[in-house]
């Protein structure tokens, strides 16, 4: 049976780079089980979207989550990034015991 998830790894990506805006391509890769080539297409298709500003900061990036940005799938246009950073950000740390960081 091969293994599947509700989340897209653009959508994974995402919430990688909210949780960690300073992370590294190499992280980002190891962390959605995913060649750092993959790793860079995905900022890269969330970049040219409009979905993450990256900022150069010496050898590092910095990556800067538009959360006013709408969601691109037909049936949510009216929600935007933000609101479902909030609610995966919330049942995660819920799931977790912590709490929600301000």
């Amino acid at each position: 049976m091969s293994e599947w998830s509700f989340l897209t790894n653009h959508a994974r990506a995402l919430l990688f780079m909210a949780h960690d805006p300073d992370a590294r391509l190499r992280d980002l890769a190891a962390a959605l089980d995913v060649t750092e080539r993959t790793a860079y297409g995905l900022v890269v298709d969330l970049t040219e979207a409009g979905y993450v500003v990256k900022e150069k900061d010496g050898r590092r990036n910095h990556y800067h989550i538009q959360g006013h940005q709408p969601l691109r799938d037909s049936m949510t246009r009216e929600r935007t990034i933000g609101e479902l950073l909030g609610l995966l950000v919330d049942a995660k740390q819920s799931r977790d015991g912590r709490s929600r960081r301000a």
